[in-house]
């Protein structure tokens, strides 16, 4: 990591220096802006602030601005694009693609100061909050008023709706609820010469033009910043009841999912699959994970339902577990019948993503598939890595109901240095199945080079004529995406 304790203002992308003077009185503006408690500078600037799951890449910002409001926001923005200043958006630092992580050059701004709930509305089943508010924080209000917002991932208790919306982050309940952008009725943005978009209605049919919230949600931060956003909330569901599968082979697993989703209906909830490799690497690298099953069987399945009725769903549930082991889909199952074993089988498909604190550094990916070509890139891309290096350390799991795998590998003490190599090698593979070398956690710095493996050029044309369209400067995420 470099600590960059100078000001480096205007050195980003294309943009030219701004002169010392300006300089100056930019910073003082900014400083104005936001207030005493708006910003911090030098060593003042905590590590979470330009250190995010990808760290080994950070650097200091030389000013960091923590606006109150969405006013603020504006105001900041329209100050930095005057000045061609570069600004890098923050949200809880947990993405795995360095989008938010500061480049030289750049100021960041954080959304921490904007954590506030303005509205539960149990009659049109929404949340309206600013962007800073953690997801878990979110997920507890909408339960305590007796709903659910369905977005679940790993990093619930750290990762902010900003940051969710701006990469359309997936999770565990996709194949049920779809992606974050499923479950946005409106956002407020500000553009980067501090223009509000203002679009927090809470109208569920708005037929009314473009649909102007698309624009920034899934963009990380580079066609404008959302400061709020009304988010859409379900019925809270009177049951919920979680099994444990062991399959043979990944045949097996893809009939399970159309033998649920044919017979659990709109109850199935989620669909998780954890490879034997990773399986393994949970059971002996994280302590306070307890795996239910024995290790021998190749894929574990979660299932997971959610309904109105506990006792009929329960019955229906294990029914079409029943059916499934008739069929000779499954070999083994272990259903959590209390909420302590429900946690316990949600422990053991987190821990997937905790493997990398005892192994050591890891590279993870988050790839998009068609589910027929799960089984042939599971065995094919680890056939490929370990041509490269026979004793790595590695696995596969995901959300498989919605066509999403992630891969965690460690090469050895040097695996840092081999990330380009891997990249190509899944990537690679990637292409050839016409896949996508995103699913969930989007492009940032890690991925833009491979952004033409899974979009035309036609379509990177169109992304970055609209990208100079809303930013004609450049100062919003530069270098991010493409």
């Amino acid at each position: 990591m470099v600590n960059c304790r100078g000001f480096l203002l205007g050195m980003g992308s294309d943009m030219g220096a701004i002169e010392p003077a300006a300089q100056a009185a930019l910073i003082e503006q900014l400083k104005g802006i936001v207030g005493p408690g708006g910003f911090r500078e030098g060593k003042d600037i905590a590590t979470k602030n330009y250190e995010d799951l990808m760290g080994a890449r950070a650097i200091a910002p030389a000013l960091l601005l923590r606006p109150s409001d969405t006013q603020q926001v504006s105001e900041i923005l329209k100050a930095c694009h005057g000045a061609s200043q570069p600004i890098a958006p923050q949200g809880g630092m947990t993405g795995l693609v360095s989008a938010a992580a500061p480049l030289q050059g750049e100021i960041s701004l954080s959304f921490e100061r904007m954590k506030k709930i303005l509205e539960v509305d149990r009659f049109s089943s929404t949340m309206t909050v600013e962007a800073g508010v953690e997801l878990q924080t979110i997920q507890e209000q909408a339960d305590a008023n007796g709903l659910l917002f369905p977005l679940d991932l790993g990093a619930r208790g750290s990762c902010t709706i900003g940051g969710n919306l701006s990469t359309n982050a997936g999770g565990n309940r996709v194949i049920r609820y779809g992606m974050a952008r499923e479950l946005v009725i409106g956002v407020e943005a500000v553009l980067a010469d501090g223009t509000i978009i203002d679009g927090l209605h809470k109208l569920r049919k708005n037929n009314t033009g473009y649909d102007l919230k698309q624009l920034f949600i899934g963009s990380e931060g580079t066609l404008g910043l959302i400061t709020r956003a009304v988010l859409k909330l379900a019925p809270k569901p009177n049951s919920q009841v979680v099994a444990m599968c062991g399959v043979e082979s990944f045949d097996k697993v893809a009939d399970l999912l159309v033998h649920v989703q044919a017979n659990l209906g709109s109850n199935l909830s989620a669909f998780e699959v954890i490879w034997q490799n990773t399986y393994a690497l949970i059971d002996e690298h994280v302590a306070h994970a307890s795996v239910p099953l024995p290790g021998h069987h190749a894929f574990y399945v979660l299932i997971e339902s959610m309904g109105s009725d506990a006792e009929k769903d329960t019955e229906l549930f294990v029914n079409v577990l029943n059916t499934a082991s008739e069929k000779k889909l499954v070999d083994e199952v272990v259903l959590a019948d209390s909420i302590a074993k429900i946690k316990n089988l949600w422990t053991v498909r987190d821990a997937a993503a905790e493997v990398y604190l005892s192994v050591g550094p890891m590279h993870t990916y988050d790839v998009s598939l068609n589910i027929d070509d799960m089984g042939y890139f599971g065995k094919e891309v680890e056939a490929r890595l370990r041509t490269h290096w026979p004793t790595a350390i590695f696995g596969l799991f995901g959300h498989i109901g919605d066509g999403n795998v992630h891969i965690i590998i460690n090469v050895g003490p040097d695996t840092e240095d081999h990330h380009l190599q891997i990249d190509e090698i899944i990537y690679g593979l990637i292409q050839e199945l016409q896949g996508a070398v995103s699913a969930e956690h989007g492009i940032g710095l890690m991925k833009k080079q491979f952004l033409p493996y899974s979009k035309s050029a036609a379509e990177i044309g169109l992304m970055k004529a609209l990208k100079h369209t809303m930013d004609p400067r450049g100062i919003l995420n530069p270098g991010r995406v493409f």
